[in-house]
């Protein structure tokens, strides 16, 4: 939501576990609890060459749709490829130990690929050993630090993913003065989803956030695009979460009461600044922006509140990730990034019930052809 962050992921993109458990892929969810794993797929051949070939599957959490979702299609590709799809996750995000558990099971089974949505850099020296092992190793949502700890990144550009609430941010406002919230992911450590969406959403809104690297270092007044002034009135962090983004609102209004402006860096921080600004009364005087894309999501921009959303298809990333696999393992070439980007891109989008001049939008329902989590 990671994303998420974005994937969060989703960026990081962690919504409520109540949606989780809803049965969108019914027995795998107990694992979740534990940051275990599960294996199944198909024994049948694809395209009627070669064995079963083994993936791992190793996720942010399985209590967050957008993994759920990730899972759910990376299943479904895996039985028409005959693929043996093992499944483990973090208890939490942040949680490298899991995942680094997960990473060393694969090389253990001799698995041909491994397709990852990072919890930190931590992972970086096992995933240096799958590759030395043979192993393929495809992220998925989030670049890893640095990008080259995998052999290829399938992921929404999470910075254009910003730019486009950004650009739709400053667009409504209309030369209005901008007292903005970042709601991001964490302040104690360093995700690409995280910088990459902050980082967007500035750019979108004009703002130059200062760094490349880094969070909260862009000017904290200025004026942005169609000369409107702004202030920075907060960053604080969500880990991508319902309660860390009501938690992070509340501040943000202690610091500044005259927030009209809220940039989340996934759904769940998002619903939750919705919350503690409901909670205070304010909520149709302030525009919240999200990036992820889930059905349920989608809702919220229908019923108002969010004001727009970037939408991403975290089921694609995994699909084609094992897709990419399964071809791969019988012969195929390698996957190959996209023109001009130095990853694979699975696309965004911006979804909005109201239009301005120049920014171009999908309506919740027509986007809801696409979307995941429901």
């Amino acid at each position: 939501m990671q994303r998420t962050g974005g994937g969060i992921e989703r960026l990081f993109r962690a919504r409520s576990l109540t949606l989780a458990a809803t049965g969108l892929v019914a027995g795998s969810l107990a694992l979740a609890g534990c940051g275990g794993s599960s294996s199944s797929g198909s024994s049948a051949a694809a395209g009627g060459s070669g064995g079963t070939v083994g993936v791992s599957l190793i996720l942010k959490t399985l209590t967050n749709p957008y993994f759920v979702s990730m899972q759910k299609d990376a299943q479904k590709e895996a039985d028409k490829d005959g693929v043996k799809l093992t499944v483990a996750a973090g208890k939490q995000d942040g949680d490298t130990a899991s995942q680094i558990s997960a990473i060393d099971n694969a090389i253990s089974r001799g698995d041909k690929g491994i397709l990852i949505t990072t919890n930190g850099d931590a992972v970086n020296s096992a995933l240096a050993r799958a590759k030395k092992a043979g192993i393929y190793v495809i992220a998925l949502d989030t670049v890893l630090n640095p990008a080259s700890a995998a052999d290829i990144t399938y992921a929404t550009d999470n910075e254009q993913a910003g730019k486009l609430i950004g650009q739709y941010a400053a667009a409504k406002l209309a030369g209005q003065p901008a007292t903005i919230a970042m709601l991001d992911l964490f302040n104690n450590q360093v995700v690409s989803v995280d910088i990459d969406r902050d980082h967007g959403f500035l750019e979108g809104m004009g703002i130059n956030p200062g760094s490349t690297t880094q969070n909260a270092q862009e000017a904290k007044t200025g004026t942005y695009t169609g000369g409107g002034s702004y202030t920075i009135a907060c960053h604080q962090p969500t880990q991508g979460a319902i309660d860390g983004g009501r938690t992070a609102m509340e501040n943000c209004l202690s610091a500044n009461p005259n927030i009209n402006v809220v940039y989340a860096i996934n759904e769940p921080a998002a619903e939750g600044a919705y919350n503690a600004l409901k909670a205070a009364g304010k909520q149709s005087q302030v525009a919240v922006y999200a990036i992820d894309g889930s059905c349920s999501g989608l809702k919220l921009v229908g019923t108002g509140e969010f004001t727009a959303d970037a939408v991403q298809y975290p089921g694609k990333m995994a699909a084609l990730g094992v897709d990419s696999i399964a071809k791969l393992a019988r012969g195929g070439s390698k996957p190959s990034v996209t023109q001009g980007k130095s990853f694979f891109d699975t696309g965004t989008a911006l979804v909005a019930t109201k239009s301005y001049p120049g920014v171009t939008i999908q309506s919740p329902t027509d986007a809801a052809s696409a979307c995941w989590g429901s």
